[in-house]
């Protein structure tokens, strides 16, 4: 048995859940393809090449495939961009800040669990023209940084029916998925349910798995569906163009900077990273149930394709198949220093986020985005290398992200517990949506209400000072804002007077204390 063939073998069991398939291509040949378990685990009906699965986020690359395709200017898309934000009170990003990731917005599902946004509530087109109109400011000024912005793509396909007089549906089959031979490829913008009855599934062994239940109406940004055959054509295709200049793939994956050169990890819905000291594009894809990932190493002439209807990693999956076939193996760990002075809770001064610093087996822990990034260890005032990095320099800790084109001081919060004054209703009248603090019985809840709803309350977390964290690990999307940082602020007197909010996803959104 070869390492690829044992990787495979190994999917199961490493990542068990209801069914899943994989697929190695290399020099536009299929190495290997496998399919495992069940699509409908209640129905019996087993996981094929042909079952029909929810790309999620695979999407945006297609998103951008059309736009390049369709136009020899996206810059004609611009005004149609401006014209769905009539609130936004600076220049409007335009269509390639979009496609990069760099338009400086809040995501939409992050902003919509602040109004209120049940997590299994219905998302459609009128809600999702509600929450995007509503934009009055920008986390930042377009093309300066990056940020992950789903509605970066919406806006786009949105703006391409309007501009081709053609929905985005048909759009794709005749530029698209006919030419690439993706013949069972499709639009599937409602999360409900599939076609051929293939079903996502929450939990876990340990605890049990169920259907999970999704409401919400993609376009551009996630709503394509496809087997796994569809996504080998894919593949294929991209091979075939290699040695073309003005190849689509080619063109897609160009790199891409930010507004003063720096170069820039995303472009086109795609992920600029080196893998196994090789340059590569990948993107994975995820909504609750569904987990997807794709990457490509042009060097190598190797794509890999994984697709799990379950929550596990398929990132993770995509990865160890690459090494398995390049026999690649994970650079061994050096050994820590004997003790770290970056370690503690902080403020981040520029986003007003939460940043929490440990030590862990492989070097230091950042949990600041959703999930803990792991950076190696330099010294007890270094960790990081290639993208993030901490410093601790006269008695300052600074976090560097040249992945979002940027450097950021971190304040320490201090170790002494929460001051517990803080109850009350607090408005953000940006967004006309209400944060509710409660003392409930001794233990204070949060939660956000606006006009999708009223959010469930949650306990607070404190972390130091006047900052606290709110839950939100259940959203409308499967990457959910994680935790809220809540940040109160007081007056002369020692009042508190309002809150400064923000996610991963969403930043920098202030709310006033009402009387």
């Amino acid at each position: 048995m070869t390492a690829l063939d044992a990787a495979l073998a190994s999917l199961p069991e490493r990542y068990p859940g209801p069914g899943g398939a994989a697929a190695v291509i290399h020099e536009g040949h299929v190495i290997e393809a496998r399919c495992w378990g069940y699509a409908n685990a209640e129905t019996r009906r087993p996981f094929t090449r042909g079952t029909l699965f929810r790309m999620c986020s695979i999407t945006k690359q297609f998103t951008c495939t059309l736009l390049l395709d369709a136009l020899d200017d996206p810059a004609v898309l611009d005004p149609l961009i401006a014209a769905r934000l009539p609130l936004l009170r600076e220049p409007p990003p335009t269509t390639l800040h979009l496609a990069h990731n760099q338009s400086g917005l809040r995501d939409y599902w992050g902003v919509a669990m602040l109004h209120g946004a049940p997590a299994e509530s219905a998302f459609g087109d009128v809600e999702a023209r509600r929450v995007i109109a509503g934009t009055r400011t920008l986390q930042f000024r377009p093309g300066t940084s990056y940020s992950y912005v789903n509605q970066n793509f919406r806006l786009i396909s949105d703006a391409l029916e309007e501009k081709l007089g053609r929905s985005f549906g048909e759009l794709l089959r005749a530029r698209i998925f006919d030419r690439f031979g993706m013949a069972t490829a499709f639009l599937a913008a409602e999360t409900r349910a599939m076609p051929d009855s293939t079903e996502g599934y929450e939990g876990s062994e340990a605890t049990g798995f169920r259907p999970a239940v999704n409401n919400v109406y993609w376009t551009g940004d996630a709503g394509l569906g496809a087997s796994l055959d569809d996504m080998i054509a894919w593949e294929q295709a991209i091979d075939a163009q290699r040695d073309d200049p003005e190849g689509f793939y080619n063109r897609l994956s160009a790199p891409t900077v930010f507004a003063e050169g720096a170069p820039a990890p995303y472009g086109f819905g795609l992920v600029h990273s080196r893998l196994f000291e090789r340059e590569a594009t990948s993107h994975g894809g995820a909504l609750r149930g569904w987990r997807s990932h794709r990457l490509h190493i042009p060097s190598e002439r190797l794509s890999v394709v994984v697709l799990f209807n379950h929550m596990s990693e398929a990132h993770s999956a995509a990865l160890k198949l690459a090494a398995a076939f390049l026999d690649a193996s994970r650079p061994a760990v050096a050994p820590s220093p004997a003790e770290s002075r970056l370690t503690g809770t902080f403020l981040e001064e520029e986003t007003g986020l939460a940043v929490r610093v440990t030590r862990g087996a492989r070097g230091v822990s950042v949990s600041y985005l959703y999930g803990a990034e792991t950076l190696e260890e330099i010294g007890p005032d270094e960790a990081g290398r290639d993208a993030t990095r901490l410093t601790l320099a006269d008695g300052v800790v600074r976090m560097h992200r040249p992945q979002e084109n940027r450097t950021s001081l971190l304040r320490r919060l201090p170790d002494a517990p929460n001051a517990r004054d803080i109850a009350g209703v607090y408005r953000c009248a940006e967004l006309e949506a209400d944060l509710a603090v409660t003392d409930a019985g001794g233990a204070l809840y949060g939660g956000f209400s606006g006009m999708l709803g009223l959010g469930r309350m949650e306990r607070l977390q404190p972390l130091g000072g006047d900052v606290w964290l709110l839950p939100c690990l259940r959203a409308l999307d499967h990457s959910p804002p994680g935790h809220w940082t809540l940040a109160f602020n007081r007056d002369a007197s020692g009042v508190v007077t309002g809150a400064r909010v923000g996610c991963w996803i969403a930043r920098n959104l202030l709310f006033e204390r009402s009387p």
